[in-house]
């Protein structure tokens, strides 16, 4: 018996994501006394794949067929579920990302498993029933789920776990997936991305702001807070909506989640259903003229005023601390 641990990756790096998955399955695996192998696949150089080793797992099963260097959501699933069996894994941890999403129902219907998806929490284990906390209903509120399937599929919720070192000497393994031409009746040939900016879902630190901007003219000192941070930009919906940012920016309920470990919130009023796409973020900023706007109830730091005196003062400070 072991686990596994899908590592995603894109363009051949893999995710920030990823290794917080690898660190939770190599806490599981130390509660456990289980052994945990980890699965890349698609296009990964070598040096990425002994890079796993640091943080604690000793093989990688890698997966390097032509026909599946762009993601695919059934072919994946296919291969993990091979591999899965192949190792004899009870324990099946990958990201509650955008892809982990679709994939981890997949396979835990072609396992036969329970699906936690969503984790926040290590499994609390007694016999074999595990207990896990898991976000839920946008990330209002927690739940409880107990597992009690004999093979667990669990999706952890980016930022919900910090990657932790624990070196090892790592053995990579090519293993040659079986996967079905149905798998692949669906095939991404190539993906073009529309910027070089930091992809909202794996940034560290987000700058966003919302209608007290006023107009898209004054998006420029956003975009340089953003850049002296090396952050990502997003905004609200209703700005979206105007069309004074790409809805590629848009965050909430209906928009992008995010989980960085910086939410820098300028000008948004905090409606509930913006609040559903950042509850995850370890830290939130607001700057609102308003003090009675609703996202300083969840803030834990604001600043009650007015963003074209703030911001400008924030980049200055920022510049000055940079160049000490």
């Amino acid at each position: 018996m072991a686990i596994l641990v899908y590592i995603e990756n894109t363009a051949g790096a893999f995710k920030k994501s990823g290794y917080e998955a690898v660190s939770y399955a190599k806490a599981i695996g130390d509660l456990t006394g289980q052994p945990v192998h980890a699965l890349s696949i698609g296009k990964v150089d070598a040096a990425s794949l002994q890079h796993i080793g640091r943080y604690g797992v000793s093989k990688v099963l890698e997966v390097n067929t032509e026909q599946l260097h762009q993601f695919v959501n059934q072919a994946y699933a296919a291969v993990i579920a091979e591999v899965a069996k192949k190792i004899q894994a009870t324990t099946i941890v990958l990201s509650n990302s955008f892809s982990g999403k679709g994939l981890a129902p997949r396979v835990a219907a072609k396992l036969n498993a329970a699906l936690a998806d969503g984790a926040v929490t290590l499994p609390t284990i007694e016999g074999d029933i595990w207990e896990i906390k898991k976000s839920a209903f946008s990330g209002k509120a927690i739940a409880t789920q107990e597992l009690t399937a004999p093979v667990k599929v669990i999706a952890l919720t980016p930022n919900a776990m910090e990657a932790v070192e624990s070196p090892t000497t790592v053995e990579i393994e090519l293993f040659q997936p079986s996967v079905s031409a149905s798998d692949l009746s669906t095939v991404i040939n190539d993906i073009v991305q529309a910027t070089d900016k930091i992809p909202l879902p794996e940034a560290n630190i987000v700058v966003s702001a919302g209608r007290g901007l006023k107009g898209p003219e004054n998006w420029r000192m956003i975009e340089e807070l953003a850049d002296v941070l090396g952050a990502a930009t997003a905004c609200s919906k209703p700005v979206s909506d105007a069309g004074w940012r790409p809805h590629e920016e848009h965050v909430g309920q209906t928009g992008l989640a995010v989980s960085p470990n910086l939410y820098i919130a300028i000008g948004i009023s905090g409606a509930i259903q913006h609040l559903a796409g950042v509850s995850s973020s370890k830290t939130i900023v607001v700057i609102n003229n308003d003090p009675e706007a609703p996202f300083f109830k969840v803030a834990d730091y604001g600043i009650v005023g007015d963003a074209f005196d703030i911001v400008p003062k924030l980049i200055d400070a920022f510049k000055a601390y940079k160049n000490h």
